[in-house]
């Protein structure tokens, strides 16, 4: 690791080799480490973008993607799509939907990117798109809470 920002459950990280060099993912999160590991980066035009490999651990039984996971995946990519708005606070998710669209395969690159729809305030709002391979998977929107500091 190249970067590390402590914080209450793990430390934001930037991958040094691999696939996602370059990317920062939550080193230490004890859920994101099982059911990810999840990256995300900033692009040139500055929105963000989160993505991860498709594993068949992340498949269900018909063998494509767990809606589940892609949910998993979709509310991590809230916070990093909305990294400017939340300003380094503390958030939690308040609502997150989605609407299925298509099926990602193991192997494939799973991204997401989105918008931040309303933000500045406590709450924050949040639209995005899922894809395997490019394709659309997941339509997303969620809500999330920012936390007062202690």
């Amino acid at each position: 690791m190249s970067e590390a920002v402590e914080t209450s459950y793990g430390a934001l990280s930037v991958m040094d080799t691999g696939e996602f060099a370059g990317w920062r993912y939550w080193q230490g999160d004890p859920y994101e480490t099982r059911s990810g590991p999840f990256y995300y980066r900033r692009e040139d035009d500055g929105s963000y973008t989160s993505a991860f490999r498709a594993e068949a651990r992340h498949m269900n039984g018909g063998g494509f993607m767990h809606g589940g996971c892609m949910m998993t995946f979709a509310d991590f990519a809230l916070f990093a799509i909305a990294t400017d708005a939340l300003a380094g606070d503390h958030a939690v998710t308040l609502n997150l939907a989605g609407d299925f669209l298509g099926s990602i395969n193991e192997g494939a690159l799973v991204e997401a990117r989105g918008e931040v729809t309303r933000g500045g305030g406590k709450t924050i709002f949040v639209r995005g798109l899922v894809t395997g391979d490019g394709k659309p998977a997941l339509s997303f929107t969620g809500i999330i809470r920012r936390l007062s500091r202690r």
